[in-house]
């Protein structure tokens, strides 16, 4: 699973061909062991937890590069590396 991106010590990883469990398009981000799946479209908490603070960073970034994480699902999806995402810390 590739990390996409980073930022203030959370990790964005994307699997590839990962479509299964969760059926929409989504990210991984993983703070301190912690792990929460979020969908891209519109940023839901899909599964895990991470803290309150962290949580908000993510669902930021989802909004802000919505579109760079829907090409790079494509991407994903069709077996291919997706291309790494500015984190909001850059």
């Amino acid at each position: 699973m590739p990390a996409i991106s980073m930022f203030y010590g959370i990790l964005i990883r994307m699997f590839y061909r990962d479509i299964e469990k969760h059926h929409v398009p989504h990210i991984h981000a993983d703070y301190q062991g912690q792990v929460a799946v979020y969908s891209i479209p519109d940023g839901t908490l899909l599964a895990g937890e991470l803290p309150h603070n962290k949580h908000k960073l993510v669902v930021a970034w989802i909004e802000i590069h919505q579109e760079d994480l829907m090409a790079d699902w494509t991407l994903a999806v069709n077996g291919k590396k997706p291309f790494p995402i500015r984190g909001l810390d850059q």
